[in-house]
């Protein structure tokens, strides 16, 4: 009987071809044998499909319950809507994880960070209800609803407890969005009560800012609607290091979608130059939640062992071309 699981692998565009195959190479060279359903998306899918996000992708999620994604180019001001924020809407992918941990060599301006950022993936202004009152004024609508607060303020508590985390904070703006913010932090507090073992702590999201660029290694895992997600995710990915590092994962309905959280950068396409690091993070994430974490902790150690001996890529102040970080990693795991 053949046991061999099965994951979607959306390569997107721009460099995530190219991250994606190295990342294969990779969890190969581990040992692991998966079954890939490389599925296209982005860019060169509107020329076959005339849709960035085809709805054979979604099918393939829903049918596999678990995906790799490189990077899908997002149009600024015009043209199609994010394929990303369609996928995590279509497959409900209600909880998006961003961890945020210091790296070996990688040098900040701050040691022993170790939080995780959840943030609500579905509503909030990514509902993207927005219109025009007249030429000179365009109104947007933010949506917070009782059930999504509830379900990834509850995500985050159960997050804390499979991962033996102390702390929950939940970050608002809810002096100033007293209804849609004062929901949300409503709907904290309730879920708190089923969690009494956990820490809970609240603050508004600009002083949680500037405490994240003062001392950041007082927070653990933090909660929050998605637009103050989206912002806060990036900040923190900077105290590790940048967007190159830093790996994703949105959970949810139908399975979980693990990416990097950096775009698709068409600037650097086709030159061997991008680093795979913030997708094969996420991949280890991945193979963790598909009970492969023997592979998952043998290339994580791999990882680590190449950082440690400074083998980087250009973006992180070495010489590695995306190929030959690769074969470093492979060459530590095979060691």
């Amino acid at each position: 009987m053949n046991n061999m699981k099965t994951v979607t692998l959306i390569k997107g565009d721009g460099i995530g071809p190219e991250i994606a195959d190295a990342v294969m190479r990779i969890i190969e060279a581990s040992g692991l044998e998966l079954n890939w359903d490389i599925q296209s998306a982005g860019a060169d899918s509107i020329k076959e499909d005339g849709t960035p996000l085809p709805p054979r992708v979604l099918e393939s999620i829903k049918v596999n319950k678990v995906a790799l994604k490189a990077p899908i180019t997002t149009p600024i001001g015009m043209g199609f809507r994010s394929a990303n924020v369609q996928l995590r809407k279509a497959l409900d992918l209600y909880a998006n994880v961003r961890p945020c941990k210091n790296l070996p060599n990688i040098k900040t301006k701050f040691d022993d960070v170790d939080l995780v950022v959840i943030r609500e993936n579905t509503e909030d202004l990514y509902a993207g209800l927005e219109h025009k009152i007249d030429e000179n004024t365009a109104e947007s609508i933010k949506i917070i609803t009782r059930k999504a607060s509830e379900r990834i303020a509850r995500f985050a508590f159960e997050y804390a407890v499979e991962h033996k985390r102390k702390e929950v904070c939940c970050v608002t703006k809810a002096n100033i969005c007293k209804l849609s913010d004062g929901l949300f932090l409503d709907c904290f507090r309730e879920v708190a009560q089923e969690f009494p073992k956990i820490k809970t702590k609240e603050l508004l999201v600009d002083n949680l800012c500037m405490q994240l660029v003062q001392n950041p290694q007082v927070f653990d895992v933090l909660v929050m609607p998605n637009l103050y997600g989206d912002i806060v995710s990036d900040l923190t990915a900077g105290l590790i290091g940048g967007l190159g590092v830093a790996q994703g994962a949105n959970i949810g309905k139908y399975g979980a979608v693990f990416e990097p959280v950096h775009g698709s950068a068409p600037d650097i396409k086709g030159k061997n130059k991008a680093n795979p690091m913030a997708l094969l993070l996420s991949a280890i994430d991945m193979l963790r939640y598909i009970d492969e974490g023997k592979y998952a902790d043998k290339i994580e150690k791999a990882l680590y062992k190449t950082l440690e001996e400074e083998a980087f890529t250009e973006d992180l102040g070495g010489k590695l071309k995306t190929t030959e970080f690769r074969d470093a990693v492979i060459m530590n795991m095979n060691e």
